[in-house]
């Protein structure tokens, strides 16, 4: 795969990457070949790489790039760095991502919002559960709160917009849907998504080993459960 880009400055300490201006799957594809390709060959002095939608911000600290530029700008050198690196490495396809199953229980106590989101789809709620549970979604950016994933690929018919007035706490583990995403809330947290479910899996635990449980790449399904099983 060819990757494509725009390359800016972001402050003195990091450039910007950017693939496009839509979500889009083979756009992500490129930002996740660009994150594993840094993760693999960083240059001298980077920190970390930050993917988005359709954007990698790259963050380095400034005196340690300086020892290697040579004397010339800091982002000139980073530049060069990365268009030869990535020249390079264009016959490269990312790491097979991972599919996480995540149990839910629908409705109820759990899901609130999931009658609502059935009228504005003009569905049943078990409609509204069978085509939420049936699709594939990949996570294309982690953000918001830590461990919250933002998921591309839900079906068009389940678009329903915000909530006119956000919640004050949603509980951790809630599952929503705004406009044509749905994502998982990792922590408790404000927010004004249409709460249609809830799973009993932490997505962020900060004094586990790897404290978040998806990455960008990832791959979900949702796996409806009952009252019991979630209890269990």
């Amino acid at each position: 795969m060819k990757l494509s880009f725009q390359l800016t400055p972001f402050g003195d300490s990091a450039v910007l990457l950017h693939f496009g201006d839509i979500i889009d799957e083979r756009i992500h594809e490129q930002v996740r070949l660009c994150t594993d390709i840094l993760g693999q060959k960083p240059f001298p002095g980077m920190i970390e790489c930050v993917p988005a939608y359709a954007s990698v911000t790259v963050h380095y600290e400034l005196l340690e790039v300086k020892k290697f530029c040579g004397g010339q700008p800091a982002y000139l050198y980073i530049e060069a760095y990365l268009r030869g690196l990535f020249t390079q490495l264009t016959d490269m396809s990312s790491a097979k991502p991972r599919t996480i199953i995540l149990p839910v229980c629908y409705g109820g106590e759990y899901g609130p919002d999931l009658s609502e989101v059935a009228r504005y789809t003009n569905m049943t709620e078990q409609e509204v559960i069978s085509l939420h549970s049936g699709g594939t979604y990949k996570v294309y950016m982690i953000g918001f709160a830590p461990g919250f994933p933002y998921l591309g690929g839900m079906p068009g018919a389940l678009f329903t917009p915000r909530k006119q007035v956000p919640r004050v706490l949603i509980p951790a583990g809630s599952v929503g849907i705004a406009g044509e995403q749905t994502g998982v809330y990792s922590l408790p947290t404000p927010g004004g998504w249409q709460i249609i479910g809830r799973t009993p899996r932490r997505l962020f635990e900060p004094d586990a080993k790897e404290p978040v449980l998806l990455r960008a790449g990832d791959i979900v399904r949702f796996q409806p459960i009952s009252l019991e099983e979630f209890q269990s």
